[in-house]
């Protein structure tokens, strides 16, 4: 079915797999398309509801874990940066001592990886000396 005039925009076409009657005034159904949808609607039934896909987003591989525990170090490493710039320039600020502390908070979550969990624990207790300097004392 095609749809125009002098103001038409859209055009709308008949489905191509929707019901055909033959020269008998029967009924007949594209087996192809009924197929397709069929095994459509199989796949969506495997999907075991939200709490599935919730635990699907919840797993991370150990490339991930490393790949986030790598940034957590890097983010650590330019907060030590920033302190060493401030320092050196005396212009040392408050937010710097805050900086510094948020980098600390995910340091300790594991990696999987031996050799990332040793240099990540060397920059949080790196971080935490340099916490202890600069925070006042009471």
């Amino acid at each position: 079915m095609r749809i125009a005039g002098p103001n038409a925009t859209a055009r709308a076409a008949s489905a191509p797999g929707g019901p055909r009657r033959t020269s008998f005034g029967g009924f007949s159904v594209d087996e192809s398309e009924t197929t397709k949808q069929t095994a459509a609607t199989a796949s969506l039934r495997t999907v075991g509801g939200i709490d599935a896909l919730l635990a699907l987003q919840g797993e991370e591989g150990p490339g991930e874990r490393r790949r986030r525990a790598a940034k957590r170090g890097t983010i650590a490493l330019d907060a030590l940066d920033e302190l060493k710039v401030g320092v050196l320039s005396g212009d040392l600020g408050p937010g710097t001592l805050n900086r510094l502390k948020a980098a600390t908070a995910g340091l300790r979550e594991g990696s999987g990886d031996p050799g990332l969990d040793e240099v990540l624990a060397e920059i949080e207790l790196r971080v935490e000396v340099e916490i202890a300097k600069i925070t006042p004392r009471r």
